[in-house]
């Protein structure tokens, strides 16, 4: 059987307008340097996109997860980009690349990704989420619903390939440590750590069988650079059918546009609206939080596709019901639950301010 590697990565290199929309021009810069590693056999087949100022690169290929190769690849092409903003003279050029060279993974580098390495079935549908000003535990409420809410996913209930749960892997990003928990059965305790989105995050979503059915890329940029330097923008990968949620379950938690940490200098919560592709240009407050889905088939790693999944009238409401979300939030200015808690804020401008404070402070009897 054919053994895929599934890679998608993204990286924030610049782009038109502020934290608006990546420039055409990047966009061939990089679909000229994965044609390249395609044609010199290093990838089997490549897609380019855009989820906001993220350049996206959807890869697949049969090196494996982590490999260096890759991921060298992967540096060189948002580096290429990255030089096109400088010659543009576009904004924040370069910025998810904290480090000046590659050291073979692009953990701890600046750039997100999400891999899965999978044999391939007979028909392979996937799904691939992007989002734009959010952090990675914005796909902890919906991963949950799609995965272990039978209210939200049928399947859970009707199909005997998925009636036993699934096995959930969680990183605590502070400690560094991992949790895995298995549903139904321990649904209670997973809720109770993923519910604290901007510590507990869904890294790893398989059967119990050791089928992996998602992934989501991890990178907490503040936690790298120790300041703020720009939200994570995470991406998702989600197999579909065949023992897996089909794609209208995994499609359907989307519905709800919940509150996510990220928008306007990554500081504020704001619902996460999903868009058609060629909507995903954050404008409003450098938002609402945006979210692109894009479905493939893949079959001898080639990709088949895209299908736009959110350029459907069936999430107008949904937009609508985030619009409506968003103008309540902003009306909070800079009071929370609009603005961040205490813990996010220690990446911002929050600790020169109480440091310049602290002389004048008075020790209450």
């Amino acid at each position: 059987m054919v053994r895929t590697t599934l890679s998608v990565l993204k990286a924030d290199v610049g782009s038109l307008a502020g934290h608006n929309v990546v420039h055409p021009l990047q966009i061939k810069a990089a679909q000229d340097s994965l044609k390249d590693a395609k044609e010199s056999g290093l990838i089997s087949d490549f897609y380019v996109t855009n989820c906001g100022d993220d350049l996206e690169l959807i890869i697949t290929h049969k090196k494996g997860e982590d490999n260096s190769e890759i991921h060298n690849m992967a540096w060189d092409t948002f580096k290429k980009a990255a030089k096109v903003a400088e010659e543009l003279g576009l904004y924040a050029a370069g910025q998810d690349l904290l480090c000046e060279a590659f050291s073979g993974n692009l953990k701890g580098l600046g750039p997100g990704y999400a891999e899965i390495e999978f044999e391939e079935r007979k028909s392979e549908p996937v799904v691939i989420f992007m989002a734009d000003k959010t952090e990675p535990g914005a796909f902890n409420l919906p991963l949950y619903k799609v995965f272990a809410d039978p209210f939200s996913t049928a399947g859970l209930v009707i199909d005997p390939t998925m009636h036993d749960g699934f096995r959930f892997e969680v990183l605590d990003v502070l400690e560094g440590t991992s949790f895995e928990l298995n549903t139904p059965e321990e649904s209670y305790d997973l809720l109770a750590l993923i519910g604290t989105t901007g510590r507990y995050i869904l890294k790893k979503i398989s059967k119990k069988d050791g089928t992996v059915a998602s992934r989501v890329s991890i990178t907490r940029l503040c936690l790298i650079a120790g300041r703020y330097v720009g939200k994570d923008d995470p991406v998702a990968i989600v197999r579909a059918q065949h023992g897996l949620p089909a794609v209208g379950e995994i499609l359907e938690p989307f519905a709800f546009p919940h509150l996510v940490a990220g928008w306007m200098r990554g500081s504020h919560y704001g619902p996460l609206m999903p868009v058609a592709q060629r909507n995903a240009r954050c404008t409003r407050f450098d938002g609402p939080p945006r979210l692109i889905a894009l479905g493939f088939q893949i079959k001898n790693g080639k990709l088949t596709g895209p299908s736009d999944l959110f350029d459907d009238p069936a999430f107008d409401m949904t937009r609508a019901k985030a619009c409506e979300v968003a103008d309540y939030m902003r009306r909070h200015g800079p009071f929370m639950p609009e603005r961040l808690g205490p813990e996010e804020m220690e990446y911002t401008t929050m600790p020169q301010v109480l440091e310049k404070l602290k002389a004048r402070g008075k020790k209450e009897e």
